[in-house]
């Protein structure tokens, strides 16, 4: 299943989560995420929402990775759905936030989705964002950079708590995001390793 919403959310790229804790990927993802590998689980949650967390490390260091998150210039190599990126207010660099507009092509049962969130930044740990108009109905999550090996590779840990109006059955929908969240973060190690040659 092509979940839009997922390529929605992940655009997301990246504002103040109401997130209960700081989640780190299972033992058992230790395996997958060394080969480079994703690693995403989504659950359900309150009000029809899903609760993704994924992790992907990636050999490069946290600012790289940071710089291609943040360009809305990658993101059509990011989110293949992806139509439009841009930034609507603030400035990630000078004020610490801004808010972007993102829009990714529907299909036959999922409808495109227009997004547009708020992000905060803490360079090159932290973004937490946050929705702040378009159609998804909710979208509240973040994205951390983690050094690894004394700042040679970074873990990228995603977690965002989101709900759209889709017509599909809630499981479906689930399975679709635990997809394309690691189809998503895949993309990033690929870019990312580009970028930082």
């Amino acid at each position: 299943m092509k979940s839009i919403l997922l390529s929605a959310v992940a655009l997301a790229c990246l504002t103040s989560p109401v997130l209960a804790h700081a989640w780190s990927p299972p033992s058992t993802a230790a395996r997958a995420l060394a080969s480079g590998q994703a690693y995403s689980e989504v659950a359900a949650a309150g009000d029809g929402a899903g609760l993704i967390h994924a992790a992907i490390d990636i050999p490069v260091p946290p600012k790289t990775v940071w710089a291609v998150m943040n360009d809305c210039r990658y993101i059509k190599k990011l989110i293949t759905s992806a139509l439009t990126c841009r930034v609507l207010q603030g400035d990630a660099e000078r004020n610490g936030w801004d808010i972007k507009e993102t829009v990714t092509k529907g299909g036959l049962f999922i409808p495109s989705i227009h997004n547009v969130y708020r992000s905060d930044y803490q360079p090159y740990s932290l973004i937490r964002f946050k929705k702040a108009g378009g159609n998804l109905r909710i979208e509240d999550g973040q994205w951390r950079l983690e050094a690894l090996n004394n700042g040679a590779g970074t873990r990228v840990i995603y977690e965002n708590l989101v709900a759209a109006d889709i017509m599909a059955p809630a499981s479906l929908v689930r399975e679709g995001m635990r997809k394309d969240t690691a189809k998503v973060l895949s993309n990033l190690r690929g870019v990312s390793l580009s970028a930082g040659k």
